[in-house]
């Protein structure tokens, strides 16, 4: 799934989400995401887990995913942060075989019953226009 992203060509960024390419990794919004802004840095190598990534690559979605959280801040006044990275099927990946790191923006009072009770998730903002918003905070150059 990813990886057919990563080989369209770059002018397809917006309909695949992908918000940067670096060198060695991609940042690129969640389509099924848990709150608006929810983004992942996805290394370029289709792997399992980090520990097959080479230094160069680590480093890169260390570095992606720091401006996530500046941009984030900027662009969508996030007030916290989730961050996580789901290893195999079994600890939640929905895409197990090819590794990727969740940053997911938080506030003051999201959590809601819905969630919760109901396996659904409220939205308030559209994906396309949330990209927007976000990708405008990221070519200004957030902190990195």
């Amino acid at each position: 799934m990813f990886c057919k992203a990563f080989a369209a060509d770059p002018s397809k960024d917006k309909e695949y989400l992908i918000l940067h390419r670096g060198t060695y990794s991609a940042v690129v919004m969640n389509m099924f995401p848990y709150n608006n802004g929810h983004l992942m840095v996805i290394p370029y190598s289709h792997q399992e887990t980090l520990e097959g990534l080479p230094l160069e690559a680590m480093t890169e979605v260390m570095t992606l995913m720091n401006k996530c959280i500046s941009v984030l801040r900027t662009s969508m006044n996030a007030e916290g942060f989730n961050i996580g990275i789901n290893l195999g099927k079994v600890a939640g990946a929905g895409i197990g075989d090819h590794v990727h790191v969740h940053i997911l923006p938080r506030w003051t009072g999201d959590t809601n019953f819905i969630t919760t009770l109901g396996g659904t998730r409220c939205i308030p903002e559209s994906l396309q226009d949330s990209y927007e918003k976000i990708r405008a905070a990221w070519d200004r150059g957030a902190r990195t």
